[in-house]
């Protein structure tokens, strides 16, 4: 059972950058397929980026294209979510979650009621002020 935390959270200036990071303990990080997901206050929670395991492909939400930056080290056992230029939509607890089925996150990215059969960190918060 893979355990997943993150860090790097806190209060940003928009228009400027944040570095997200998930360590996932017990498991070999290849091994899974990891996503960020974000919720606001008040909104669904929703799918903002995706590396998939094996040939390492990239999924963004298309409010986050060319902003962020998802980037795996199997070495550190960790995926990181690089934010640059920070908007006003931004803000929310940002969450890990990983699926050995390569495709699980991205299922439950889709279909939300699913969210209990992947495995999920507890959150960060992430705050932009204007």
């Amino acid at each position: 059972q893979v355990q997943l935390v993150e860090s790097g959270g806190g209060l940003v200036h928009r228009g400027s950058s944040l570095r997200l990071s998930c360590v996932a303990s017990g498991v070999r990080l290849d091994d899974y397929s990891i996503c960020w997901f974000r919720q606001a206050p008040g909104k669904e929670r929703e799918g903002v980026s995706c590396i998939l395991r094996g040939d390492g492909s990239t999924f963004y939400a298309d409010s986050v294209k060319g902003r962020f930056t998802i980037s795996a080290n199997n070495a550190k056992r960790t995926v990181d979510l690089q934010m640059n230029n920070m908007k006003p939509e931004d803000p929310a607890v940002y969450y890990c979650a990983a699926s050995s089925d390569r495709d699980g996150v991205l299922r439950v990215w889709a279909f939300p009621s699913m969210s209990d059969r992947i495995n999920w960190g507890q959150g960060t918060q992430v705050t932009v002020s204007s």
